[in-house]
Order: C-alpha cells, then structure tokens, then sequence
C-alpha cells in the first residue's frame, strides 16, 4: 500500500482522468432512462436518523436506507455551499470558484482564480448535461451557489427548467427574515440599525416572488416539487428533481407538537449522556466499529459539561435540541408524502433516489467563543427569548457547539471543521428498480465523495461527461467517480486507493486514500498545525494517531497533497486566521 501511494506523488496528473462513463450498453440503450431524485438535508449529521442512533422520528428516511444501500463512510465538505457545487459539478471546489465561502473569505484570496466565493463557468451542471440529454430538470429549495447578494447567477442559469427557493444559506422556516446578518451589506446594515428584521428574497425561475408566510420551510419546498412535478406528470421525458431543504439548518425552528415529544429525552441525557447514547447505538446499527474508541472531549476546551449548566439554561438548551429533533421529524414526514406521490403516479420505481446531508450539525451559538458579537446582538433585540417561543418563527436558536458534538455520537468535531464529525454524513442511494435491488437495506463503510455523486447520477442517465469543454467554455473535467458498478456489485469499491480525496478549506487540509486520512488543522480553527494520520475505518473517533507508527504511509499522503496545492494553485492561510473573526492575536489551543 504504502509503495503504491509513494507512486501516486509522480502520477496525480491522472486527478483529472479519473472519472470516465461506462459506456451505455445495447440493454441499457432500450431501457427506459431514470427519473432521478436529489434530496439534501443542511446540516443534519452523522447521527441524526432513526437508522443512525437517533430518537428523531425518520420514519420515511429508514424505508428508504431497507430499500437501497447506506454509505456509512462518506464525505462532504464541512460547509453547506463548496458540498453543493461538488454535489452538482463532480469536481474539487477550487477549481469552480468555491476555494472561498461567501462571507468566510481569507483577505489575500479575494480576487484569485479559483476564490470568487459562487459557482464560475469553469465547469459544468448534471443540470445542464441532463437537460441537454432531454430530461426535464427542477429545483427547490436552497441554491448557495450564487445571487443577488454574492455574485454568481442562480439555478435558472444553471440548466434547471424550474426553480423556486433562496439563492442564500439559509432563513426563516416560518417567514422571509434573513437567517444571517451580513455586515458587508449596506443596505441589510441599514434596516438592522432601524430595528428591522432584513427579509430574504425568494426567487422563482430566475424573478423575485412573494413567500407564503405561516407555512414552514419543508411543507413549501415540498409542495412546490410537487407542483412540479405534476405538472410533467404526462411527459414522456424523464425528470431530474433536485430538493434542497433547509432543515435542520439554524434558526432551529419546528412545528410545537413535535417539539414537546423530545423534550424530556434531551433533558435527561444532557451533553455526555447522548454523546454516549448515540455512540453505543451506532456500534449495535453497524454504522461504526464494535471496537471503536469513544472519543473524548477532553483536548477540545470548546466543550462544556453538562453539569456546569443551570437549571434553566438545560431545560433551554434540551428544548432546542428537541426542536432540531423535530425538524428532523418534519422533513421526514414530508419526504413520506413526496414519495407517496410518486407512488401514486407510476413513476416510484423508475426513480433513482438520493438521499443526503450537506455537512455535520451546527456548532455555532450567540454565545461563547465562536458567536459573533453583531449577531448575538441583533437575535437579543429581534427575537423572543422565551422558553415557551423556542421554535416558533419570532424566535432563532443553535443547538450550539456541545450538542453538536453530542449528536455525531462516535465522532469528532461538527460543522466548519474537517474531523470527521464535520465532513462524514449519511448518504442513501436507492436505485431505479422493478424488482427488489440485491443490497437493499445494507450499510457498507467503503469509501466515497460527494464528488462521486454527479458521475453515478450521469452514469445511470447514460450521459456522458464532456470533461474538457462544454458548449463554448473550456470547463475543468470532474474527478468524481460513479459508484453504479460498486451498487450492482461489479466492482469491490466506489474508490480505489489509487483514487484519493484531497480536500483544502480554510487553510485546513485532509487527503483519504482508501482506510487512511492525514489531516492538518490550523492553530486559528484549533488545531495544531501538524498533519495527523488516522485509519478511519477502524476509528472513526480519530482518537489514536498513526504518524509515529506509520510514517511513510503519512509522507505520501502529504506529497499527494502538496503536490495538488500547487498544481491548483492554493493560497496559504496565515497560522492566526479565523473564519470567524478575522487574525487573533493568540494562538488558539487545541
């Protein structure tokens, strides 16, 4: 292994090779082509499923991990809009204008190829190359990958028939208030220093509409796909259907009676004890190693005790917990009727489904050492503080950095961070069948990318990637891989260990070839600046360091890295640089 990695230093000139269609047989050329569903929970993680150690009602959710296989070892990007330009191009986010992330930009990138912080036409959209191949394609929901407010175009210019959403990170659930206070927006500026809560644009096919208020988030973008997709109900042309909620993404807001059924579940277990709940289950499920170490919190001094709470402050933050619970219960129940629906219409069992989460739960809070002062202060003046409004639209909350930690159960880290905590969420695929699929309701801890995604989808469309050009742009060709022949079973992984991850955000950095990840994380987002080794087949806690038992396993893995960095022409991030506040003076502690 270690031979053939040291080789892989001198040949990732074939990045860009990897991924190749099969070609589409006679068979499959007279096969009816898939319908083809895309559904993206934001920032639901690892262990927030009924078939992952949860107590959240995900009823709909499990079906549909017995009906196709659940990748229990699989990666995205640690941040909601660099996993949705993979998850839609196949390709590394530098080489599509997602090397930044919107508000979160290092100064000496801004300006760089590679760092415009949206989607740039050096690539091209499944959307697209399935439109182009006669599918009739739609979207709703959350966009991210460019607007009115960041640059970028939006997904009617991205080869979507129809598309209805918010082309930002996220909203109300309730209402059209702006989820984030972007301080370098003079005129959101102004009306927060009115005392205004900005309102959110929404967008259909490309014109600004009106949001129904009083309906939450997961009943509008479900309606609004269906309404599509009745509408070419007759179609002899198949769909492509992307539905990006934005469930469970901040403000944590739900429904009140599914609110009140969780409550006293989080309020017994506190931090540590759903930590430990959830880690032990994942072991019983087969989502993580019988062996698997749990993975103290003791060098991460972000993390509270439980015990150092009052008596109020836990029956505040086990409300919210059990109103991200509901959230979860609530996009379950909705992806129940959408699916229902396509029952009902023929068109269920020709659909390829998939089914995913955008990163790990989200750590951020209005207080302590990762909120922002400007938003601490806007929530405390606009929104109720009161127990009983936890969820409803005059409120906004986090579940906050502990039980973010928490709800990953045998993981390390949340959201923003590339512990495995913040980049490994479910991924289910389900494919197009008329009999019962031969892996159905099987977990496999192979490895694989949201990259990967794309290419299966192209691959089961029978569309071939055009790699260098499109139309009358050059474009980067993807690195994705299509994992169709590890689902029939042909092949014995998704990725070869000749076929490496190699990730980069905020200066932080990991590679994954096969059981093995080398991981370096900046002293400025807590780390200690040194890369790291971790087989994370067998730990997925990352809680015992290989470099010193394995140092030449370590060495290749960096020269792959290094070796990317510059052919991608990475900028370097300064030791002491935060995402979210800028250089600090002091280095922060591990």
């Amino acid at each position: 292994m270690v031979t053939r990695l040291i080789g892989l230093c001198s040949a990732l000139i074939a990045f860009n090779a990897w991924y190749i269609v099969s070609p589409v047989s006679a068979q499959d050329a007279e096969t009816k082509r898939p319908n083809i569903l895309l559904i993206v929970a934001d920032d639901a993680g690892f262990g927030d499923f009924g078939f992952s150690g949860s107590i959240s009602r995900t009823t709909n959710i499990d079906r549909l991990a017995k009906e196709g296989m659940a990748f229990t070892r699989f990666h995205a990007s640690p941040v909601c809009s660099v996993t949705r330009g993979m998850l839609l191009t196949g390709n590394n986010p530098i080489e599509i204008g997602l090397g930044a992330f919107d508000y979160t930009q290092y100064p000496a990138a801004k300006g760089k190829p590679g760092y415009e912080a949206y989607l740039t036409r050096t690539t091209v959209t499944t959307a697209e190359l399935l439109k182009d191949a006669g599918y009739r394609t739609y979207m709703v929901g959350k966009w991210h990958l460019g607007g009115t407010r960041h640059g970028g175009e939006g997904p009617h210019k991205w080869g979507f028939d129809h598309s209805y959403g918010i082309y930002t990170g996220g909203a109300n659930h309730w209402n059209d208030g702006v989820f984030h206070v972007d301080g370098h927006d003079p005129a959101m500026m102004a009306e927060v220093k009115a005392g205004k809560i900005p309102s959110e644009p929404y967008f259909e096919d490309g014109v600004q509409v009106k949001r129904p208020m009083g309906v939450f988030s997961d009943t509008l973008w479900t309606n609004k796909m269906i309404d599509y997709l009745e509408e070419a109900r007759g179609a002899t042309k198949p769909f492509f259907a992307y539905l990006a909620y934005t469930t469970p993404h901040a403000p944590i807001q739900a429904p009140d009676f599914l609110i009140d059924k969780y409550y006293q579940h989080y309020l017994n277990l506190g931090y540590e004890g759903l930590k430990r709940a959830r880690f032990e289950s994942q072991k019983t499920m087969g989502l993580i190693p019988k062996d698997a170490r749990f993975p103290e919190k003791t060098k991460n001094h972000l993390l509270r005790t439980w015990s150092q709470l009052s008596d109020s402050e836990k029956r505040k933050q086990a409300r919210m917990m059990a109103a991200y619970s509901a959230m979860m219960e609530s996009q379950d129940t909705q992806i129940g009727l959408l699916l229902n629906y396509l029952e009902e219409t023929g068109r269920r069992q020709n659909t390829l489904i998939i089914y995913l989460s955008d990163n790990g739960p989200e750590g951020l809070d209005d207080q302590g050492e990762l909120s922002n002062p400007m938003m601490t202060d806007w929530i405390r003046t606009n929104f109720s503080q009161k127990f009983d409004d936890i969820g409803r639209g005059n409120s906004y909350g986090f579940i906050g950095t502990d039980f973010a930690y928490a709800a990953t159960g045998g993981l390390q880290w949340w959201k923003w961070f590339i512990g495995e905590g913040g980049v490994r969420v479910p991924l289910i695929i389900v494919p197009p069948t008329e009999s019962t699929f031969a892996h159905a309701g099987q977990k496999t801890s192979e490895f694989a990318s949201v990259k990967d995604i794309p290419m299966t989808i192209l691959d089961y469309a029978g569309v071939k990637h055009p790699q260098s050009e499109y139309k009358d742009r050059k474009i980067v060709a993807p690195s994705g891989v299509s994992m169709r022949g590890f689902l029939k079973g042909s092949v014995p992984r998704p990725r070869t260990e000749e076929q490496p991850l190699v990730f980069e955000l905020f200066g932080n950095s990991y590679v994954v070839a096969g059981d093995f990840k080398a991981i370096r994380v900046r002293p400025g987002m807590y780390g200690d600046g040194k890369w790291h080794l971790y087989d994370i087949r067998r730990d997925p806690g990352e809680t015992q360091p290989l470099e010193e038992a394995q140092p030449q396993r370590l060495k290749a893995l960096v020269a792959i890295y290094e070796k990317f960095a510059k052919d991608k022409g990475l900028v370097p991030v300064a030791d002491n640089w935060s995402p979210w506040h800028g250089f600090v003076e002091k280095k922060k502690r591990p």
